[in-house]
Parts: structure tokens; C-alpha cells; sequence
């Protein structure tokens, strides 16, 4: 994942020093996934981390513990590319949007590290505004894996084109709910669709966020 050519991020040193360090000199830092939207986890930048992290486009962060600068996943493999560092409205917090190498940002092995509810639970299922990063996600899982049982597996290996064939028929199964405004029959439907979607664009080759960055395009700053 790493390259060593990657443009760095363009940053001014004036700037850095303005930012409202805390008496440590340090700022919290989120990391937040660029495809997904979620939040992988939260740590510690001093001035010289932030510098190494828009020098090289790799999060770089501040032990507290260790009183020492480590880039996330050197060991691990667990890299964060940044694709860009963003500031809050008073300038003492950052914002790494990051994608996330190895699909593991938590030393525990978990994709993000808030994974537990204030009870403690473990929290599996997405929140909707991930789900369909997510569910690509799943769906190359399942064509990697072709695990038994699955719809998934049993609709790829019919060919391409039952699978563009069954996309269609979700498409006007959407369609007629629509037009006959039964709006608990849309969802169902529209949530089909998407899944039928989405398969489609895994076996066109063609990535979600790809599609997300063509809208992301047409919108007028």
C-alpha cells in the first residue's frame, strides 16, 4: 500500500505553529475512513507528528506513554494513508481522513476501536451511513471465500449475466413500488436494488466509492 513517491499533503509551517496546542503541544486526533465514513480511532499529534504526516501522507502520532512518535501500523502493516488533514472550527482538534491498510485500525484487531457500546456490548452491524461500503465489503468476502449457503456465491456462479439480469429485475420491482407509493414496499425494494447494485459494480470491477467520488464531483462548493 505504502508509496514512498506519494505527493505529500500541502501544509504551511505557520499555520501548524497557530493551532491551539495544548499545554503538552499536543492536539487529539481523529482518523476517520475515507470509503466508509467511520470512525477508526482517536489518538495524539504533536507538531512534529502532524509535520510527518503531511510530509509523508502517512498518520504519524504522539505517544503519551511512550513519549515518542510512531507511524500507525510500521509493525503491524496497518497503515493510514491520509488523504487529507482537516481542522475544527476553534483549531484544537484534527482530522485525519484516512484509508485505513489491512481493514485494522485497533491494536485488538478490530476494524475501528470504538466497538463496544457504554455497556460494553460489542457492536457488529454498520451504521447506515456506512452500510454500503460495508456491504462491498461482504460481498468480495463472499466471492473470495464461496462459502456454502450463500445467495451471493450461488448468484455469481450463474454468470454475469444472470447477475446484470437480476439487478434489472430489482430495478423494476423498485420501479412499481414507486409508482404505487407503498413506502415500507420502496425500502424493501430500493434496499434490494442497492445490494443488486453493488454486486453488479464488484463483478464490472468497478468500486462504490469510485461512484461516490463522481457525485462528490458535482456538488458546487
Amino acid at each position: 500500500m505504502e508509496n514512498s513517491e506519494r505527493n505529500p499533503l500541502t501544509y504551511s509551517d505557520e499555520l501548524i505553529k497557530n493551532l491551539k496546542w495544548n499545554q503538552e503541544g499536543l492536539l487529539p486526533v481523529i482518523a476517520q475512513d475515507y470509503r466508509t465514513g467511520e470512525i477508526r480511532m482517536f489518538a495524539w499529534a504533536n507538531q512534529q507528528a502532524l509535520q510527518l504526516t503531511l510530509q509523508t501522507g502517512y498518520a504519524h502520532y504522539y505517544s503519551r506513554s511512550r513519549k515518542e512518535i510512531w507511524k500507525k501500523g510500521e509493525t503491524s502493516g496497518e497503515l493510514q494513508r491520509v488523504i487529507e488533514v482537516r481542522v475544527d472550527c476553534d483549531e484544537d482538534v484534527l482530522l485525519y481522513i484516512v484509508e485505513q491498510n489491512l481493514n485494522r485500525a485497533c491494536h485488538t484487531g478490530e476494524r475501528n476501536c470504538f466497538f463496544r457500546d457504554i455497556q460494553g456490548n460489542k457492536k457488529l452491524k454498520p451504521l447506515p451511513f456506512e452500510t454500503p461500503s460495508r456491504l462491498e465489503e461482504v460481498i468480495k468476502d463472499r466471492l473470495a471465500r464461496k462459502p456454502e449457503n450463500s445467495y451471493t456465491v450461488r448468484l455469481f456462479l450463474e454468470g454475469e449475466d444472470r447477475v446484470l439480469q437480476k439487478f434489472g429485475e430489482e430495478a423494476i420491482e423498485t420501479l412499481i413500488a414507486l409508482k404505487n407509493s407503498q413506502k415500507d414496499q420502496i425500502v424493501l425494494e430500493t434496499a434490494d436494488l442497492l445490494y443488486s447494485l453493488i454486486l453488479s459494480l464488484v463483478v464490472k470491477g468497478v468500486a462504490w466509492q469510485e461512484v461516490m467520488e463522481e457525485l462528490a464531483k458535482r456538488f458546487k462548493e
